[in-house]
């Protein structure tokens, strides 16, 4: 009789299965930042003066391609290292959500904005009055690290978790981890660029308040891509994350979507959503056991079914509280006013239930079930998620 054997898996398919956990886009941005850096460094390409994000050049020449080219190059192997294990666990948690065309898209805009705020800032501080500080003007900046500082402040806002971890060190209260990595990197490597960390700070503070509102693209222009015969090839990627089984609302998931309209520029928004920033729990009906098997209509990686629990818990808490914020969104672009603050005054603990109950429901449309047979399911199952699904998945049989 043949004992049993246990064998661990070896470094090369570790790797394998840590690669193919990574959704397309933040693959691609891996792959495409890596391959720059090598090609750099086997010319002995290393100025970067060319490349780099300098106010100077880009006011004076219109050098716009420098906000895209600082982006990707990297000026050193810990440089890059660095930035793309960061940009992993940011990039698939928020690709998953959105999906694979949104996250290009939030890049491409969160890219843009840091360049015009950088911009901004560098004119501002070299023709004041009082003293002219124009090393702004030729700092040359390159690196991921300023998109991944705006993505640092949405995924915090978003997940509204009370606290985060510093390098494993300590633990800080959400509002403040990314100022505290902000002066922790400025000590510890002073050859970074402070305004350009500090302008994905204020990007991605731009962001939750839904001061970018008006810069995002309807459902349409996703599907449009998407079925793009451009794209064609990406989307059979095994990898690509359809919009779909993201976020189904009009817009990027946003922080401050509550009670707002698709622009964000008016004073009563702005008002409002500096307000309610501050990250709060929610009360959400949590099923014990949640089948990953259907997170969406799209496809998503299977590489999540063997995730422990609190990674998965922490996933389904953010796509719920997002698909909440989506219905609200949409509400309130469609011009019904919002009673749910008189219904919670009168009634809190059966509006408890209705919010839970809605994304319940709001779930399992999302994974691609008619409304009707969702609330049927939920109603003959007691509200057990589990339980609705397999009635569902039986009827689909």
């Amino acid at each position: 009789m043949r004992s049993n054997i246990v064998t661990e898996a070896g470094l090369p398919t570790r790797v394998g299965q840590w690669w193919e956990g990574i959704p397309f886009f933040t693959s691609s941005i891996i792959l495409i930042c890596g391959t720059i850096y090598l090609v750099c460094l086997l010319v002995g390409y290393d100025s970067f003066v060319e490349v780099c994000f300098l106010p100077a050049a880009i006011l004076s020449h219109f050098q716009v391609y420098r906000i895209f080219t600082s982006v990707l190059f990297h000026g050193s192997l810990l440089h890059v290292l660095f930035n793309m294990l960061a940009l992993v666990p940011l990039g698939s948690e928020l690709e998953r959500i959105m999906g694979s065309i949104r996250m290009l898209y939030l890049t491409i805009l969160l890219a843009i904005s840091n360049a015009t705020i950088h911009l901004f800032i560098a004119v501002v501080m070299a023709h004041n009055p009082f003293h002219h500080y124009d090393n702004l003007m030729n700092e040359c900046a390159i690196g991921f690290s300023g998109i991944l500082f705006s993505l640092i402040v949405i995924e915090t806002s978003l997940s509204g978790i009370q606290s985060r971890s510093v390098f494993g060190l300590f633990n800080v209260p959400a509002q403040w981890y990314v100022w505290i990595l902000l002066v922790v990197f400025q000590l510890l490597m002073t050859n970074v660029s402070f305004l350009g960390h500090l302008c994905g700070i204020i990007t991605g503070f731009a962001y939750i308040y839904g001061l970018l509102n008006f810069l995002l693209p309807g459902t349409s222009f996703y599907s449009a891509m998407e079925s793009s015969s451009l794209l064609s090839s990406c989307v059979r990627r095994p990898k690509f994350i359809l919009c779909t089984g993201g976020n189904p609302s009009a817009q990027l998931p946003t922080y401050s979507g509550q009670n707002t309209t698709s622009s964000g520029l008016s004073v009563p928004n702005v008002w409002r959503n500096l307000s309610s920033w501050m990250p709060r729990r929610e009360t959400v009906t949590e099923p014990q056991q949640q089948d990953n098997r259907f997170p969406g209509r799209g496809r998503t990686l299977g590489s999540t079914q063997n995730q422990s629990a609190p990674a998965g818990d922490s996933e389904f808490n953010l796509q719920t509280r997002l698909l909440d914020r989506s219905s609200a969104d949409r509400q309130s672009s469609d011009g019904r006013q919002n009673d749910s603050a008189v219904v919670d005054r009168a009634t809190p603990m059966q509006n408890q239930r209705s919010v839970a109950s809605d994304a319940e429901i709001q779930k399992l449309v999302s994974m691609g079930f008619e409304k009707t047979q969702v609330e049927v399911a939920l109603a003959a199952a007691d509200g057990d998620i589990n339980i609705a699904v397999e009635i569902l998945m039986s009827q689909k049989d």
